[in-house]
């Protein structure tokens, strides 16, 4: 049975006034435990609510582990390029555009990547690099972002499972609800095997963001999401890719 349009309207009204009253519970109890948190906004609050399906206690335990986690990962408030040499050298990360709903668009070309002598600790570095350059990129009201993640030449030398996994325990634990969608592309046969072992970690909301896209519909796919004028030329738009650090 089909809910009615008014129905619908008072659902999603209810819902927001529930948000409403959880954000307020939620601000009282981590300001107390944390006062840094009074200068985090309501949408953030909210961020981690609906990453812990609105449960004040869980979320509030993760918000805090976050600044406490912020505090020590990025002493100085922000990541310097200087601290990534090996990471930026490879030119793999991307950021252009936005998409039909003005989130940020980044593309990852995944080839690109191979394990260097800045190990796990500068990719994860880079990682939250990636996030912070992403997010100060975001329109007003809008808080999360379009990934593009292009396999294009991705063989065994490019395999890093421990990359893999680092980089997405970051997004899930410290960056929820920031991902709007992952569209992998040109994924090669031999990928699945790394994406097995990978994929139990990837939570079921994150999951559902993530789209294996066919090569024989790739354009008309991100066309769907994405305008003519704001995709990049690699995939018949007419923006070129723009380095992350350059963006």
């Amino acid at each position: 049975m089909m809910m009615s349009s008014n129905n619908m309207e008072c659902s999603a009204k209810a819902k927001e006034e529930e948000e409403i009253t959880k954000i307020s519970l939620m601000r009282s109890l981590v300001e107390t435990q944390d006062p840094s948190s009074k200068e985090v906004d309501d949408m953030t609050i909210r961020r981690f609510l609906r990453a812990r399906e609105l449960d004040v206690e869980k979320a509030s335990s993760m918000f805090l582990k976050y600044l406490k986690w912020r505090r020590s990962f990025v002493p100085n408030g922000f990541i310097s390029p200087s601290e990534l040499t090996h990471e930026i050298q490879q030119n793999k990360m991307f950021l252009q555009g936005s998409d039909k709903k003005g989130r940020p668009i980044s593309v990852l070309l995944a080839g690109r990547h191979f394990q260097h002598n800045g190990g796990l600790d500068e990719f994860k570095r880079f990682i939250v690099y990636i996030f912070d350059k992403i997010l100060a990129r975001m329109p007003p009201g809008q808080d999360k972002f379009i990934v593009i993640g292009d396999l294009d030449g991705w063989g065994y030398a490019n395999c890093d499972i421990r990359a893999y996994l680092a980089a997405l325990s970051l997004l899930q634990d410290y960056y929820p609800e920031r991902l709007g969608k992952m569209f992998i592309v040109h994924a090669p046969y031999v990928f699945m095997a790394a994406w097995k072992i990978v994929h139990p970690f990837i939570d079921v909301k994150t999951r559902k963001k993530i789209v294996f896209v066919e090569n024989k519909s790739l354009k008309s796919t991100l066309l769907e999401e994405i305008d003519e004028s704001q995709l990049p030329e690699m995939y018949s738009g007419t923006l070129p890719l723009i380095p992350i650090q350059d963006s």
